[in-house]
């Protein structure tokens, strides 16, 4: 197939897709954080979890308004963005969240369909569509907002900004520049693995979850994937319900996570407290293909996981089975298994990346299982307890 052919079938497909279904989801185009400190923020994300500082937009590069690192590790982009000015919106986020995210961005065919589609559906504008480029190529977004001050931004690209352009290391964005930083050539020598984002769990105020529910199915065109409640995710002392939704495709799935009536307070609520009472993004899982490699990596360069008791792993085992991977090395690295009809997963969560009990990390590995663990529910909840009542929070 020539390339003239070859431009000619993407075209098509856009123009087919882009009219008869505007809110595919191609890709995960990028996730953005506020960050108080954008340059400091993405030395601990190059050390801590491996990422590539591949990319700057900042006062060197001509942005008087905020500085932008986007960091790369497989098919994950990370877009850190810093306020340059008091007024900036970012500043007023880390200001009353602390350091989290802002924006889920999706690679859609056309950015302007989505985004009307989407207000159609019944969706609130974050921004409205803008185009910047050259002759060379262009990139059109949109916002829409969604949970707490989260948004969602379509993301439309051609020519040199092109997904497959960007996937091979492409510039992002117009004003952005290639970046040499000093962790890129440690990190390429010892990798962690990391592959894509797996999910993105959101929390919301008790009585919440149903609302967002109801938002990824009418605005996005999502369906219920799974549905865990009180008597699934409970100890003695806290519960949440939680209700994951999924993109037509499957692209990704979001957890939507509530606090349920309990004892004591239950992480969820531990989350809200110290987000200002408003919901947000609590994690996000990045898959990996080889747990013992990532964990075990991730160990090594200093990232603190929630550590279980050994009893964990005397029962473990009777549930789950065989696994291909060495179960001594799985019980030394702390890491989480689980079992279902379609097969198993390794997991593990990280504890809270900043000083406020709010965003941490899961790294996942599937063989075969698409659940969340829900064998592993009441240990992780006893393990997060444990936590909280050593911050005064339970």
């Amino acid at each position: 197939m020539t390339t003239e052919t070859t431009k000619q079938a993407e075209a098509t497909a856009v123009e087919v897709f882009s009219n008869t279904d505007p809110l595919h989801l191609i890709d995960v185009d990028y996730v953005r954080l506020y960050v108080g400190n954008a340059k400091q923020s993405a030395f601990y994300y190059a050390y801590a979890f491996g990422f590539q500082v591949s990319q700057i937009d900042d006062l060197t590069t001509g942005n008087r308004m905020e500085a932008s690192y986007l960091l790369t590790q497989g098919n994950i982009r990370l877009m850190l963005t810093t306020g340059l000015s008091a007024d900036h919106p970012a500043q007023r986020h880390v200001n009353m969240f602390g350091d989290g995210v802002k924006d889920i961005a999706f690679t859609v065919f056309d950015a302007e369909k989505a985004y009307k589609r989407a207000l159609d559906n019944g969706a609130v504008s974050a921004y409205e569509p803008y185009t910047v480029g050259d002759e060379n190529g262009k990139v059109t977004r949109a916002g829409i907002k969604t949970y707490g001050e989260v948004i969602h931004t379509f993301v439309s690209r051609t020519g040199c900004f092109g997904l497959p352009e960007l996937k091979q290391g492409g510039i992002v964005f117009p004003g952005f520049e290639m970046l040499e930083h000093p962790l890129n050539q440690f990190n390429l020598d010892n990798p962690c693995g990391l592959k894509f984002l797996d999910h993105c769990v959101g929390n919301v105020a008790l009585g919440g979850m149903d609302k967002a529910v109801e938002w990824y199915e009418n605005v996005l065109e999502f369906s219920m994937f799974k549905h865990f409640d009180d008597d699934d995710i409970s100890t003695e002392y806290s519960a949440l319900m939680s209700k994951v939704m999924s993109s037509g495709g499957g692209l990704i799935k979001f957890p939507i996570n509530e606090p349920a009536e309990g004892k004591r307070k239950s992480q969820i609520q531990e989350y809200l407290d110290w987000h200002s009472d408003t919901p947000g993004v609590q994690h996000m899982a990045f898959r990996t293909d080889d747990a013992i490699h990532s964990i075990g990596e991730l160990r090594r360069r200093g990232v603190n996981f929630l550590r279980l008791p050994d009893t964990y792993y005397e029962l473990v085992w009777d549930r789950v089975g065989d696994i291909e991977e060495e179960k001594k090395l799985i019980q030394e690295l702390g890491i989480l298994v689980d079992r279902d009809d379609q097969g198993y997963l390794l997991q593990l969560f990280t504890r809270p990346v900043q000083d406020r009990p709010t965003l941490f990390f899961e790294i996942i590995c599937r063989r075969g299982s698409q659940s969340f663990g829900k064998g592993n529910f009441k240990a992780l909840f006893e393990a997060l307890e444990l936590e909280q009542e050593r911050r005064g929070n339970f």
